[in-house]
């Protein structure tokens, strides 16, 4: 029989944490929850939960910490975040710490399911390319154990940004638009602002690690109009 899916909802109204520990049990998972920060921090650091839902205002200790420490011992660890806080600037904020997707308050519980599904879809992409990824002479990435090197500084990557180094590198012979990034690295169905914004954020990210200038990008560039591409060489 195969295993549950574990799931870990963090979240400190009880009425919106029940509630989604009810639809979750329903569609088959396994579920635990946290109230406030400290324990919900201390239950996703276990290492036990396949996603971690994760509010942002939560007491004795905001998500944005959770999410920053969690990341800073498990760089794979799905999070999802939960916010009635819905400007740009706590969104960039929160995908920045690496959440792999942002939530705003009051959302559809059917489209948080989705979301949750999204993000737990390991599409596999990438599995049958070279474990190493070389960027020029300057940059090599190991892409099994999400870590590299860019002229001999050490360098770490969360899954996504490797899944969507790998995406690009399949691609290379062309650019690949942000709405076929969305499908088929995060599993989106279709677009939406915030999910725009996350890919530009990751690419961001990426471009300060990869990139001898970000400003001036030399591997990871933009083509205007039509998306991204990776130039290996």
């Amino acid at each position: 029989m195969q295993r549950k899916i574990r799931l870990l909802i963090v979240e400190d109204e009880e009425a919106i944490r029940t509630g989604l520990m009810d639809v979750f049990v329903y569609h088959g998972y396994d579920v635990d929850c946290a109230a406030d920060g400290p324990v919900g921090l201390d239950k996703a650091l276990s290492g036990r939960f396949d996603l971690v839902l994760l509010d942002v205002m939560l007491p004795g200790m905001d998500g944005f910490e959770i999410c920053n420490r969690i990341r800073a011992q498990d760089r794979d660890q799905p999070v999802i975040m939960l916010t009635a806080k819905g400007t740009d600037e706590d969104i960039i904020q929160g995908l920045s710490l690496g959440a792999d997707d942002y939530v705003a308050k009051p959302f559809s519980v059917a489209q948080l399911v989705l979301r949750v599904q999204a993000v737990l879809r390991r599409s596999g992409i990438g599995a049958e390319l070279e474990a190493t990824l070389r960027l020029g002479q300057d940059v090599e990435i190991d892409c099994r154990n999400l870590v590299g090197q860019r002229n001999n500084e050490a360098l770490s990557f969360t899954r996504r940004e490797v899944e969507l180094l790998q995406y690009l590198q399949m691609n290379s012979q062309r650019p690949v638009p942000r709405d076929e990034l969305l499908a088929k690295v995060w599993g989106y169905a279709r677009n939406l602002d915030i999910e725009t914004r996350t890919v530009d954020i990751h690419i961001a990210k990426l471009r300060r690690k990869i990139e001898p200038d970000p400003a001036q990008p030399r591997y990871l560039v933009t083509v205007r109009g039509a998306g991204y591409r990776l130039l290996a060489e």
